[in-house]
């Protein structure tokens, strides 16, 4: 129900977008999010979205950087990642929370996309 794409390998200072695109039960959903989970590390909250009005969270160590966006017609949301740092290297997972609060908190996130690598060399 989220088919999450976009990730792949590159050198720091470079650029990837990620896209998720949401079907079925994940159209009732508030918030859509990226986390990314480095190996051997916890799963980190990255940067969220409000389907309805749009508004942002983003994590400290990204926001400048990263950029979320969301597409509705299409039901798509966008992760556009610049001046990558190897310590963006990680699986990005995207997930929709139906909840009204708390976007940055994966334990409110329902839906769960399969992941995509990000390798970001130095």
């Amino acid at each position: 129900q989220l088919q999450a794409c976009g990730g792949g390998l590159v050198q720091a200072g470079g650029s990837l977008r990620l896209s998720c695109t949401a079907s079925g039960s994940t159209f009732s959903s508030n918030y859509m999010g990226w986390f990314r989970q480095a190996p051997g590390k916890e799963r980190e909250f990255v940067a969220a979205i409000s389907w309805s009005t749009g508004g942002t969270y983003y994590a400290n160590s990204v926001r400048g950087r990263f950029t979320i966006s969301r597409d509705n017609a299409k039901n798509t949301v966008y992760l556009q990642m610049n001046s990558l740092k190897p310590e963006d290297t990680g699986v990005y997972y995207c997930a929709a929370s139906i909840r009204v609060d708390l976007p940055r908190d994966f334990r409110t996130y329902k839906y769960w996309g399969q992941g995509t690598l990000v390798t970001v060399s130095s």
